[in-house]
């Protein structure tokens, strides 16, 4: 990948590559799942457990990397005095389905014998090629390095997926030698092992599903494939997508039916957008909690905030995060809030900054009102009442209090709390010097003579 990272922490939309086979592999009934480890196995520990918390798995470390035997072995214990199948997977095969673990498991013809994966690649580059033997099916795979000319021509590749029963594969994976040119414990010498016994049964699936992710733009790839995936899902569930090749969106979000998309959305994190919304064009939204019939109009950048039903938001709208918005409120161009309370029916509609305010219902804020809530060392809260009229260009010094139906004039710095009811002013005098500019002109003429 040439990062720092190891390989399976790079993210398809939202999760880390390894979360995929170890998601699928729960919800096909797998349980424990062993999940083998070597550099930055801790990161890769805390990640999943974090996104799947409560789930029955388990950690074992392959401490060299010998091959992908070894590193089935280095999970034995973890699996100690478990009878029955078990399912071996890649941790870069993003796109997997249960569909396809069941079909591997469904393959095996007796309970000892061996189920793996196949697929068909028009270029079979750096997979391992399946060699059929006339009389027993699958005789082998032979991994790149150490396949013939002949055998490099075969199209017919391993998928990295297997099911044995567990007796026979720990019996079988003692046999496993390191007789290869990388000098590694293969897995796929299982087949060959058992093509000698109980038999090996090569199971076809689909090349899209089990590739693996070996570098970045196979990274990339990949990520449009599940996007399309997570479109054609809610499509299916009543979304209109104007675009789905300009969609970008992370596993798990939720849209509901009657909501419209425009192109270039990205839906990140844990977004739930409820229905008869309309998103517009670029706009980003990451873990927020969106009611029925909100309307984002295009390029509003948003991020864990819960938005009330029938709010409208920008263009170009921007909150941070720890914002609640009740219902009918509209939020306008170029306006920022943090960690706001916004009550119902209440409007921004233009360059304004509420930072650790709460605004009460029925409010209206003025064009380019600021709340000065951070005094240096400490974040201050602005509290406006019911029914407020905020004159543009306020700048209310936090902390401080606005009582229900205020009025503030237009231009004014207010740094003390204002009664319900009350017009606050907080202008300088203006004056005005009639004829300044004429007797300054004279002046100068004056000093050039």
């Amino acid at each position: 990948m040439k990062t720092l990272r190891t390989k399976v922490l790079h993210e398809v939309c939202g999760r880390p590559i390894v979360y995929y086979p170890v998601k699928r592999a729960l919800e096909a009934g797998a349980s424990p799942v062993v999940v083998v480890v070597g550099h930055q196995g801790d990161q890769v520990r805390a990640q999943l457990e974090a996104l799947l918390p409560g789930a029955p798995l388990r950690f074992a470390r392959q401490e060299k990397p010998l091959g992908t035997a070894h590193a089935v072995l280095a999970a034995k214990p973890s699996l100690q005095g478990f009878r029955g199948p078990i399912l071996i997977l890649s941790g870069d095969t993003p796109l997997l389905t249960v569909r396809t673990l069941e079909t591997v498991l469904a393959a095996r013809t007796a309970p000892g014998s061996l189920a793996f994966a196949t697929m068909v690649l028009e270029n079979p580059e750096g997979y391992g090629r399946v060699v059929h033997s006339p009389e027993k099916g699958p005789a082998l795979i032979v991994e790149e390095k150490d396949a013939t000319p002949d055998e490099r021509q075969i199209k017919e590749v391993n998928a990295g997926l297997y099911a044995a029963d567990a007796e026979f594969l720990w019996r079988t994976l003692a046999q496993v030698d390191a007789k290869n040119a990388q000098r590694e414990f293969y897995l796929t010498d299982l087949v060959a092992l058992a093509a000698e016994g109980p038999g090996a049964v090569a199971a076809r699936v689909s090349p899209v599903e089990a590739s693996g992710v070996n570098d970045q733009e196979e990274l990339s790839l990949a990520a449009r494939a599940l996007t399309r995936r997570i479109a054609q899902s809610l499509m299916e569930a009543g979304v209109t997508i104007e675009d789905p090749e300009r969609f970008d969106a992370d596993e798990g979000i939720e849209v509901g039916p009657d909501t419209v998309l425009e192109p270039s959305v990205r839906l990140r994190g844990r977004t739930r957008i409820g229905a008869g919304c309309r998103i517009g064009q670029g706009s980003v939204v990451t873990s927020c909690d969106i009611g029925p019939g909100v309307t984002l109009k295009p390029y509003c950048v948003i991020e864990d905030s819960r938005i009330g039903a029938r709010a409208q938001l920008g263009p170009f709208a921007r909150l941070r995060p720890g914002n609640q918005l009740a219902e009918d409120v509209r939020i306008g161009n170029f306006v920022e809030l943090k960690k706001s309370r916004i009550g119902r029916g209440s409007k921004a509609n233009h360059l304004t900054y509420l930072g650790d305010a709460t605004v009460g219902e029925g409010v209206n804020v003025g064009c380019g009102t600021v709340t000065c809530n951070y005094d240096g060392e400490r974040k201050n809260p602005t509290v406006i009442g019911d029914g407020v009229f905020v004159g543009s260009d306020s700048i209310l010094v936090a902390p401080i209090r606005i009582g229900k139906g205020a009025y503030l004039a237009a231009g004014s710095t207010l740094t003390e709390n204002v009664p319900a009811g009350a017009l606050a002013l907080g202008r300088a005098r203006q004056v005005t010097k009639r004829g300044w500019v004429k007797k300054r002109d004279v002046a100068r003429a004056n000093e050039r003579k």
